[in-house]
């Protein structure tokens, strides 16, 4: 199967599930985003699993594509950032964990509240 494809229909289904969670999980007036805390935890649990059967050679290229880049993607990005993480972590770079760490959460937080003002 085409390859933009898997990773369509897995984003398509991941963003299903995301929304699912936060309406399920995100009750009007709630003021922890559980929903979205949930579908990040999930995902990077997914994520970890699907890169540990590669590992052992037990997940072709096609599920890659669909169930982690695909299904992970659209579910929460987040769990692409906390494998890439991990690898920095399995490497010894310490000090690339942090700096990604850092500039990651204070930059995108920059940039939510830079497009916030935009609008």
């Amino acid at each position: 199967m085409n390859t933009y494809l898997l990773v369509f229909v897995g984003g398509g289904l991941g963003s299903l599930l995301r929304l699912f969670l936060s309406l399920k999980l995100n009750p009007s007036g709630q003021a922890f985003p559980w929903g979205t805390f949930v579908a990040n935890l999930l995902a990077a649990l997914i994520i970890g699993f699907l890169f540990g059967l590669k590992a052992k050679g037990q997940l072709n290229a096609s599920a890659q594509f669909l169930l982690a880049t695909g299904f992970c993607g659209g579910f929460s990005t987040f769990s692409t950032f906390s494998w890439e993480m991990y690898n920095f972590v399995l490497q010894g770079n310490w000090f690339l964990a942090g700096a990604y760490i850092l500039s990651s959460t204070l930059l995108c937080l920059l940039g939510v509240w830079v497009g916030f003002g935009l609008a």
